[in-house]
């Protein structure tokens, strides 16, 4: 899929490669070091295995004039599909990028015949919460798992 983002960049959102886990492990921890202070530790999303998600299919990545610039991470599982992560690289916030691929994700989702879409973020990414709010998630609990504080959302497709 492709589209163009903020001055008019063309972007292409693609299945990631085995050879980029490494750019991706890269980019998540740029893209959530300013989360790490927050916690006292790494967010989850920065301890994963890429190389594991890409040889499971699992890991899709946006590149920007050839630039890796985000990251998704979906499972399907029976409770609908699971966003497990989505990151954008620093230099590409504020230019739509993750809005996009959230709704590329929902799309995703439908075309996979699921009829729910879900996530969850940490307690202290206010912003994160504030934004799926804002995107029609509904908040649907709050629970400790694996020492990190964590809030549930979902969303009908």
């Amino acid at each position: 899929m492709c589209w163009r983002v903020g001055s008019g960049a063309m972007c292409e959102l693609r299945p990631a490669h085995a050879e980029e886990a490494p750019a991706l492990r890269q980019l998540v921890r740029t893209a959530y070091a300013h989360y790490a202070q927050r916690l006292d530790r790494e967010p989850a999303p920065m301890l994963d295995d890429y190389a594991a998600r890409i040889a499971q299919r699992q890991a899709f990545v946006v590149e920007v004039d050839g630039a890796l610039q985000g990251v998704a991470v979906l499972e399907d599982s029976e409770e609908g599909l699971y966003l497990d992560d989505i990151a954008v690289a620093p230099a590409a916030r504020g230019t739509g990028l993750g809005r996009k691929m959230l709704a590329w994700v929902e799309t995703e989702g439908r075309r996979r015949g699921h009829k729910r879409l879900w996530l969850y973020t940490n307690e202290v990414m206010a912003e994160n919460i504030s934004m799926y709010h804002h995107l029609g998630f509904g908040e649907t609990h709050r629970a400790e798992e694996s020492g990190y504080r964590r809030v549930f959302f979902e969303k009908s497709l």
